[in-house]
């Protein structure tokens, strides 16, 4: 079973982290406003007059390291330093989201950190989330301080940019039109959503937590605990948001839209254990291969839930489910617009001094 959506009922939309990602993610970095001298060796970069540590740098990159799946094999100076300008890049840039958040009185507060990380650690013992600290060399107030700045960020963009985008009834009527034909399905679909688990080390999750598993062992307790959630009767796209770690689903609650009956026979297990379900009615942890044909290598594990089927035939703009994904996805496109305006506004009013990429600018001069 492919964990991408293949759906043609959707629209092609960026998700809230990826839009967040272009800003925090090192798409670009904040450029260094010429060689100034740098207020200690401790400090890599100041915004607006505020230091960052040189220690959040070194903790970036060794999270990064492990984050990777990387080697005991050290990259060379030169690596290691592009590395460490790409992750300054994006501290800097979450130090601006922080400081417009603070400022329009948007911080999260000890309360959400604390709920938040309640639900971090639901899955898990005691011992099992320790451990993950530690793998990650992670202490659990670096682990607060991550949450409080995720949180932040969500509530600022939330009120600077969610809340203001209003799609019409036009612009849905306008879209259909020019895109009637991806509404006339050719074959029978099935609407589906997903919580992902997998093995693999290296991948960003795109999950409210952040959190990842770190092996086979790991994916198979997670995917137990998170399937015992929905027993417990917690809401399938909650669950899915807060935890699967498919970063083009988990957003959306899981939903991989409607597709087409022929793509799930590439996984004759997944298949039969959907076709069986009824709308509303949830899988048990069923295996991801590597490979269409089980036997192959297990790289991950999926519950799968069943919202509908669909005929093969038009769809109309007066069936109300097809108007709310159109304004859904109208919706995301309109905020990952407005995000990377207010993002490029943010940095133009920020006084930015990189001394890293100063110092690596002498370096290479000499």
């Amino acid at each position: 079973m492919q964990v991408e959506s293949s759906s043609s009922f959707r629209i092609p939309t960026s998700r809230f982290q990826a839009a967040v990602l272009v800003f925090v993610g090192g798409a670009f970095l904040v450029p260094f406003m010429g060689c100034h001298r740098s207020p200690g060796p401790d400090v890599v970069a100041t915004v607006n007059g505020k230091d960052i540590p040189r220690s959040d740098l070194d903790r970036a990159y060794q999270n990064f390291r492990i984050s990777q799946g990387s080697g005991p094999q050290e990259p060379s100076p030169e690596q290691a330093s592009i590395m460490k300008l790409e992750l300054l890049g994006r501290l800097i840039d979450a130090e601006i989201l922080q400081q417009q958040a603070t400022k329009i009185s948007v911080a999260a507060s000890d309360e959400d950190v604390n709920a938040r990380l309640t639900e971090m650690k639901a899955p898990f013992t005691q011992e099992e989330f320790d451990k993950q600290l530690k793998d990650r060399n992670e202490s659990l107030d670096d682990l607060k301080k991550d949450i409080r700045h995720d949180l932040t960020e969500q509530k600022l963009l939330n009120k600077e940019i969610e809340s203001k985008i209003n799609i019409t009834d036009a612009e849905i009527s306008n879209y259909y039109a020019a895109h009637k034909a991806e509404w006339n399905f050719i074959e029978n679909q099935v609407h589906l959503a997903q919580i992902v688990v997998t093995t693999a080390p290296a991948q960003q999750t795109g999950n409210l937590q952040n959190n990842k598993a770190s092996g086979e062992a790991d994916a198979k307790k997670k995917i137990t605990a998170l399937h015992q959630k929905l027993e417990n009767g917690e809401a399938f796209d909650a669950v899915a948001m807060q935890y699967s770690e498919d970063p083009n689903t988990s957003s959306s609650g899981g939903d991989r839209g409607l597709v087409p009956e022929s793509a799930l026979h590439s996984d004759p297990e997944a298949y039969n254990e959907i076709s069986k379900l009824k709308p509303g009615q949830f899988t048990d942890v069923l295996p991801i291969y590597d490979a269409p044909n089980p036997g192959h290598h297990i790289i991950g594990y999926a519950i799968y839930k069943l919202i509908g089927r669909e005929p093969a035939g038009q769809r109309d703009l007066n069936d109300p489910r097809i108007q709310q994904i159109i304004r859904q996805g109208l919706r995301e496109i309109h905020a990952q617009l407005l995000k990377r305006a207010y993002f490029e506004m943010l940095r133009d009013d920020a006084k930015v001094h990189n001394y890293l990429a100063d110092d690596i600018l002498k370096e290479g001069a000499h």
